[in-house]
């Protein structure tokens, strides 16, 4: 990557709405890691994040499900045509959770797919709440009733839900089977909804204890670094990405590389 990357928190109410089109992306709930008592304790729970189809309305809620034999493919692009949740947080967190639905007028009932980044439980603690909805937990896809099937998703092979809507395989904080959800045409740019990808802005002294692949986890961090516009973290307050130009090399001061800055304390930024 060329040129500097730094990050800055990026300021705004709660919940924090992103506009786009075809999708807007809302933060329902922020996610947070305390230490706390002594020793090593953590109290702590998953962000939420919703996914808006423009299109999506109370006249569009019902919907049929998707025909025996559909291809995973066709099942992904069905769900997608209505509310999105990223993450559940974990059980504690359910009455908070129906409360911020009920916020943008989106009943449990009306979610058509759940994506869940990685299998922790303050990540995917509410599932029962979305008996209806089709399930994307890491790496496995089903729909409604158990029916699983086979999508394909890797590194270099993104799922494709809708124009600029994509699901990544981003491995290492989890072990191999991390996903993340890219949402393109917001706004703000590119927004990257990456589970424990990120922990948070600023995290560089705390995400490889937590990290079942560590070299994995930089390499997708790397990547993501590199698309996003703004990062919903798993468990802190969403954040830009700022790329600056690199500065021409000055003869007899050696070969200098890009620096890479994250967690720069410079301005916020206001919605």
């Amino acid at each position: 990557m060329s040129g500097l990357v730094r990050t800055e928190p990026l300021r705004g109410e709660s919940p924090l709405l992103v506009p786009g089109d075809p999708y807007s992306v809302v933060v329902l709930l922020q996610g947070y890691a305390e230490p706390e008592g002594v020793g090593d304790a953590v109290r702590a729970d998953g962000s939420v994040t919703l996914v808006l189809p423009q299109a999506w309305g109370s006249a569009s809620s019902h919907r049929e499900p998707p025909p025996e034999g559909c291809e995973a493919k066709t099942a992904l692009e069905e769900a997608a045509r209505g509310p999105i949740l990223v993450d559940t947080a974990g059980p504690w967190a359910r009455e908070a959770l129906l409360g911020a639905l009920a916020g943008q007028g989106v009943a449990p009932g009306d979610v058509t797919l759940v994506v869940g980044t990685h299998g922790h439980s303050d990540h995917i603690g509410n599932l029962g709440l979305f008996p209806g909805a089709a399930l994307l937990v890491s790496h496995d896809f089903c729909l409604p009733g158990g029916r699983y099937l086979p999508h394909g998703l890797r590194e270099e092979h993104p799922l494709r839900l809708g124009p600029g809507l994509e699901v990544w395989a981003t491995p290492g904080h989890g072990g191999q089977r991390d996903v993340s959800v890219v949402v393109a045409g917001t706004a703000l740019g590119t927004v990257m909804i990456v589970g424990d990808v990120f922990e948070r802005d600023g995290d560089e002294d705390s995400w490889q204890a937590l990290s079942e692949d560590p070299v994995t986890q930089e390499y997708s961090r790397k990547r993501v670094l590199g698309s996003a516009d703004v990062i919903v973290p798993g468990h802190g307050a969403p954040f830009r990405v700022i790329r600056e130009a690199s500065q021409p090399e000055t003869k007899g001061l050696g070969n200098s590389r890009p620096e890479l800055l994250v967690g720069d304390e410079e301005p916020l930024v206001h919605q």
